[in-house]
């Protein structure tokens, strides 16, 4: 990397940094894991995740939503949140079980079982499934300071100026600066912020310059394992997309090189290691690949930069306390755009492909997919609790097997 362009290496790792804080720190706000320790393994572990895939994928990992219902049953449960990062731990290594057996099966085969027209629904609907929480950031339904004093119209008028200023930078301006809509929109956002009188400072004046993240190991009970493991199946699936999605972006084939195999690998070895230190489960982040594909910045090391950004910020709570106070619907007005891009992925994946909408076998397929995923269907086996995104994979992939036996025979 030549050092004329460190600094702005550097600036776009700060960038990737707001785009991944609110949703990292979300989990342990909602389950009390700490949020020190969070960011702490959310930067170890994309590390890590980076140092297994030889570099090459362009990735950060943060806290995995998935998780969170167990987390809390277990917590309820037991009384110790402890044994829930001991049913993590169990469940990262479930990632490095089917890593090894991935090993072994040929890429011919995996894109058999994963064709365009079950890989480019997933990508659509991990956008559209996050769309809700665009929504919801954008009108002020998780910022009630904000709907008290502007109300509804208000809070989709500061979301609305944030994503103007992230498209006018992306349409008017070349080189660097257009690289930077995203930071350069959540500034201007909460400065408007700032000047409608909507951000509370408190937490920044009450917060510590330093302070070590309050690590604690985990504890093992069969009945948190069984609970919290089954969990492990449904976000394996969704690492695919995520694989599939940041692949399409960048336009590399990521399951052949470095390999899916290494991706899970990474993936699971970072929930071990963040479990084991007192963190939540750590999954690849759609928020950033939708900002990958909206700057057209494809450098991994832009990613490893944003880690040790996050590394800085879980030992400096004041700088945490900082981009806590940005309001949800300047957070709502950039998630417009960058879910939406992920879906928009998910559409060129299936064109780029031809697939051929008119094949019934291949209508059936996408439609089911889509319905499921998006309508709140659920299936429920055990501990097995199917839903979303991980249900509708399943069916989308076992549907596309049956549809075209025929294909797979030959194979």
């Amino acid at each position: 990397m030549k050092s004329e362009i460190d600094g702005k290496i550097i600036v776009l790792g700060l960038q990737h940094t707001f785009v991944m804080f609110g949703a990292t720190v979300l989990v342990p706000l909602i389950t009390g894991l700490d949020v020190g320790v969070t960011l702490f393994a959310a930067a170890i572990g994309t590390w890590l995740f980076h140092i297994l895939t030889k570099f090459k994928v362009p990735v950060f990992l943060g806290s995995s939503f998935a998780f969170i219902p167990p987390i809390l049953a277990v917590t309820q449960q037991t009384g110790d949140i402890r044994f829930a990062t001991g049913g993590i731990f169990v469940a990262g290594l479930m990632y490095v079980v089917v890593a090894v057996i991935f090993k072994f099966v040929k890429y011919e085969t995996l894109h058999k079982i994963l064709p365009p027209q079950v890989t480019g629904p997933m990508i659509i609907l991990i956008g559209m499934m996050l769309a809700d929480v665009a929504i919801s950031n954008a009108n002020g339904t998780n910022s009630p300071a904000v709907v008290e004093k502007l109300g509804v119209n208000g809070a989709w008028g500061i979301a609305l100026f944030t994503f103007a200023v992230a498209v006018f930078i992306k349409r008017v301006f070349k080189g660097f600066v257009s690289a930077l809509p995203v930071l350069i929109a959540l500034i201007s956002g909460y400065v408007l912020s700032i000047i409608l009188g909507v951000v509370d400072f408190t937490s920044i004046k009450e917060a510590a310059w330093f302070g070590l993240p309050h690590f604690q190991f985990p504890k093992f009970a069969a009945g948190p394992i069984a609970m919290i493991v089954p969990i492990a199946f449904v976000t394996m699936v969704e690492h695919f997309g995520d694989v599939l999605a940041i692949g399409n972006v960048v336009e590399k084939d990521f399951i052949k090189d470095p390999g899916i195999h290494r991706t899970l690998m990474g993936d699971g070895l970072a929930t071990s290691l963040s479990a084991f230190i007192g963190g939540p489960a750590n999954t690849t982040y759609s928020e950033n690949t939708g900002a990958v594909a909206l700057t057209g910045v494809f450098n991994p090391v832009v990613m490893r930069i944003a880690a040790i950004f996050a590394l800085i910020l879980s030992i400096i709570p004041k700088f945490t306390a900082l981009i806590g106070t940005i309001p949800g619907p300047v957070i709502g007005g950039i998630s417009i755009l960058l879910f939406g891009m992920i879906s928009s992925i998910g559409i060129k994946n299936m064109v780029d492909a031809k697939v051929d909408l008119t094949i019934p076998s291949n209508l059936m397929v996408t439609a089911v997919m889509l319905v499921l995923g998006l309508g709140g269907a659920a299936f429920e086996l055990g501990a097995i609790n199917l839903s979303g995104l991980g249900l509708a994979a399943v069916v989308g992939i076992l549907l596309n097997v049956i549809l075209n036996f025929q294909d797979f025979k030959k194979a």
